[in-house]
């Protein structure tokens, strides 16, 4: 009879216990969620409003610049002279500048043959042009590749310089930079870069130097990029579609107004001169191109975006390729923005407009508060205010606001707007890993230099899978589980829950979306899965 008792209350006695658990934790919270999280919660969703109407206003602002540039008809040949350059009888080919065009790569395996191919196929007097492979592979096969395929053109009688250094420091700017030393170089008056996965059309030099030859306040001329493989998976249509803004309004709305804008670091020329005068190739960040950009327009030089001429390129179609180069492409502009702040708004070359211009819209909102608020604002506070119902967010801040931002950035790519959602998903996840570089090179953190070259696939997967390459990837944990992503995913889908039993505002549709995405990512299931050789 004793057993009997105690077996009957061994469990009531820990269900007590936990109830007991329970009550405790809901009054802790009860008692500082009024004090305390409540305050910090409001003065949260005032911050992160702001920086929402600030990234409005932007999107906006630019919005209405390309429409006036469309309906005027403001394209760079009729701002810019650009008359083709003529055959003179006497002088024969001196009448062409002298071109210089770098190809930087390292292990490039996959494409080395696709952009040396390219590049000497360009259109332009023989003995005005000088193609300069700076390899700075570190695997002796691919090296001895490169320098038998620079070989074989120079037998055509292609003017091909193969160069070599014996470290990588400096990375990416630490070759431009070498290759800029060599004697041969003093001959050229313009350069040409293009990435090992670009693809120049043969009559790009003819489309791109009459700007520098006929306007000599120019210092750059930015083409823009066609990606070959934008159909490859889901990743890559998000990809072109963040990237199609990017050229289609926001290198346009820089060109056409102030005349400055970022360099790509591909796909453009520029004036030595002018390349030399601003300090050549630094390796301060990892935005060495960025950089240029900058220290040239602050010397007064012109830029100019010519979206009519497309560079053939290739986008990261792997997950991880991807995530490493959104790391450079959120981390370099904010480390740059720290150290640059103060000499842009110290210079006496340039107009008030343009200080401007440059400091707020291009760095502070572009490259910190546009990655910052997606994430704090859409992944951490709005799904908090679930939990703290005393906090509301206005139908204009939580609605309103990013669906107009949502649909101005998608008008780059009219063929991909039934992705729209996806997009949405994706961005959100992808703005994880971008504010947490943003901090990273706002603070100068660890990671503040890594750089990881950008994986270029070329035609691999057609070589190993024979057609296309599978969709699924097969589980490793130990490569592909990525616990940030999973975190917030949790984070997101307990609200989604909470709001669903509790909740009013019927936030759990998109928190359940948004915590999916969430967990697909952290998994590794994105993107193109290349299998091993």
């Amino acid at each position: 009879m004793d057993r009997l008792s105690t077996t009957t209350i061994l469990p009531d006695t820990f269900q007590g216990t936990r109830d007991d658990i329970t009550g405790q934790v809901g009054l802790v919270w009860q008692q500082t969620k009024v004090p305390f999280m409540v305050p910090l919660l409001k003065l949260l969703v005032v911050v992160c409003l702001g920086m929402s109407l600030m990234l409005f206003m932007e999107r906006v602002y630019m919005g209405i610049v390309i429409v006036f540039v469309k309906l005027f008809g403001r394209k760079p040949e009729k701002s810019y002279k650009c008359e083709p350059i003529r055959d003179d009888l006497e002088l024969g080919h001196l009448a062409y500048p002298m071109v210089l065009v770098q190809i930087p790569m390292y292990n490039e395996k996959e494409v080395y043959q696709l952009s040396i191919g390219a590049t000497c196929g360009l259109s332009w007097p023989s003995d005005r042009i000088i193609i300069q492979v700076l390899d700075d592979s570190t695997d002796t096969t691919i090296k001895d590749l490169v320098e038998v395929e620079c070989q074989r053109w120079a037998s055509k009688g292609i003017n091909i310089k193969y160069e070599i250094r014996d470290n990588r420091t400096g990375y990416k700017a630490g070759a431009l930079k070498e290759g800029m030393k060599h004697s041969y170089v003093k001959l050229c008056d313009y350069v040409a870069i293009f990435d090992a996965d670009f693809q120049p059309e043969p009559d790009f030099l003819w489309r791109t130097i009459p700007f520098l030859v006929h306007n000599p306040d120019i210092a750059l001329v930015q083409t823009r990029w066609k990606f070959v493989n934008a159909d490859e998976c889901l990743m890559t249509r998000m990809q072109e579609m963040s990237l199609d803004y990017h050229f289609t309004v926001e290198q346009e709305v820089g060109s056409a107004t102030y005349a400055f804008f970022g360099f790509n670091g591909t796909a453009g020329v520029w004036r030595i001169s002018a390349l030399i005068e601003a300090g050549g190739w630094k390796d301060r960040t990892t935005v060495e191109d960025m950089d240029l950009a900058v220290r040239a327009s602050l010397k007064g030089w012109k830029f100019v975006y010519v979206g009519d001429i497309k560079v053939k390129n290739e986008l990261p179609s792997t997950f991880k390729a991807f995530r490493y180069q959104q790391h450079r492409w959120s981390c370099g502009p904010a480390n740059l923005f720290r150290k640059m702040a103060m000499e842009i708004l110290r210079n006496k070359k340039v107009s008030l407009w343009k200080k401007f211009y440059v400091t707020y819209s291009f760095f502070f909102v572009r490259k910190v508060i546009a990655h910052t608020v997606t994430f704090f604002f859409y992944c951490v506070v709005l799904p908090a205010t679930v939990l703290v119902p005393e906090v509301e967010v206005p139908k204009w801040g939580s609605v309103y606001i990013p669906s107009i931002i949502t649909i101005l950035n998608a008008v780059g790519t009219p063929r991909s707007l039934h992705l729209l959602m996806f997009w949405i998903l994706f961005e959100n996840v992808m703005s994880l890993h971008r504010t947490k570089a943003t901090l990273i090179g706002l603070f100068e953190a660890g990671r503040v230099n890594e750089w990881v070259v950008t994986e270029k696939l070329g035609d691999a997967l057609k070589m190993k899978s024979g057609a296309k390459a599978p969709r699924k990837p097969s589980f490793r944990v130990g490569e592909r589980l990525h616990l940030l992503e999973l975190g917030v995913g949790a984070y997101l889908f307990f609200c989604g829950c909470y709001d669903l039993s509790f909740g009013k505002n019927r936030y759990f549709i998109y928190l359940f979306l948004q915590s999916f995405a969430f967990f697909v990512a952290g998994v590794g299931y994105v993107g193109t899965f290349v299998p091993n050789s």
